[in-house]
């Protein structure tokens, strides 16, 4: 018979959350915001990135007063290849502020970072309000938006939300929301993320030939496979920042694989740390697992790989979410 008590003990229970519902300002509570001048040379705005250990960061313009675009690896990606003369640009499709920038290249001019805002067009600006509920921008990120700045009722921005952020926050509190749970256990082949044809080169390619690639190709990473086509390495855009850094620009000309141990040594040194981080995960693993891992690396994407070490699949921040938006209604 029941005593109309309730026995439940205080810190005891977990309590249970619809995390769809969840307003997005709450994920970005307290963060220091990392914000680049406008007129800042392209060279200082990736010294900003190197040394606050970000990926990108809004770029504001005092004399109009307001934000006006990101700054990300791959925008510089696409920079460096621009004044290495190894991309064209229909003349069409140039903007006033991209013939601009091309001019000021040519000429060896200072290129102040607003030019170069979000010149790869993968990573447009984008505001949302700090109420808007989680569901709405997972979709967006499900869709290949990387990141939204969260801006309040009277339009200064409270921080940055990313897809790295939301996913370290969907695990840590992933006890706390039980819809979660049954696609967690699901695997990675249930899911459709294994047997994709996936971009890759070998470790002879030379640098600067992978990063056309992925300009070309309109993708931030490439798998590096030996002759066999067994998983060597990783090569991504953000991987621009050790080029960048010390003006490296010599790295450019290397190998892949010579690229690949330069950057591990680089971290090792630089971090203490003896061990890159393993980028791939098996094909017979859990969603759940992977995205483990994914927090646990901060890694973008981990490359999918069968029992002979061969690449089957990659799972990116963007499939991670566009599975979760699958979820969401149903």
């Amino acid at each position: 018979m029941s005593d109309g008590i309730n026995h439940h003990r205080e810190g005891l229970t977990t309590s249970h959350h619809d995390w769809t519902m969840l307003q997005v300002g709450k994920l970005v509570e307290n963060q220091p915001i990392v914000i680049i001048d406008a007129n800042s040379s392209v060279e200082d705005a990736s010294e900003v990135l190197l040394k606050q250990g970000v990926s990108s960061a809004p770029i504001y313009d005092s004399g109009r007063k307001m934000f006006v675009g990101m700054f990300d690896y791959s925008d510089l990606m696409t920079y460096i290849l621009l004044v290495l003369k190894k991309m064209e640009v229909p003349l069409d499709d140039q903007t006033m502020e991209m013939r601009d920038l091309i001019q000021k290249t040519n000429r060896s001019q200072n290129v102040p970072v607003k030019l170069v805002s979000d010149l790869s067009g993968n990573d447009p600006f984008c505001t949302v309000l700090a109420e808007t509920k989680l569901g709405g921008v997972v979709n967006d990120f499900g869709s290949g938006i990387h990141r939204v700045a969260v801006m309040d009722s009277q339009g200064n921005m409270t921080g940055v939300l990313t897809q790295s952020l939301t996913l370290d926050y969907l695990m840590r509190h992933l006890s706390e929301f039980p819809q979660l749970q049954p696609v967690m256990q699901k695997g990675l082949q249930q899911l459709g993320l294994t047997n994709i044809k996936v971009l890759s080169v070998t470790g002879e390619t030379q640098v600067l030939e992978a990063l056309i690639t992925m300009s070309t190709h309109g993708v931030s990473s490439l798998a590096v496979v030996n002759d066999q086509g067994a998983l060597l390495g990783n090569i991504s855009m953000a991987d621009v920042q050790h080029i960048m850094k010390d003006l490296r620009t010599s790295w450019l000309w290397l190998s892949c694989f010579q690229f690949v141990s330069k950057v591990r040594l680089t971290r090792g040194v630089e971090t203490g740390e003896d061990q890159y981080p393993v980028l791939d995960v098996n094909a017979k693993s859990t969603f759940g697992y992977t995205l483990s891992k994914l927090q646990a690396t901060k890694v973008h994407r981990l490359w999918v790989i069968n029992d002979t070490n061969h690449v089957v699949g990659v799972v990116s921040l963007t499939d991670v979410f566009k599975v979760l938006g699958g979820y969401i209604d149903s």
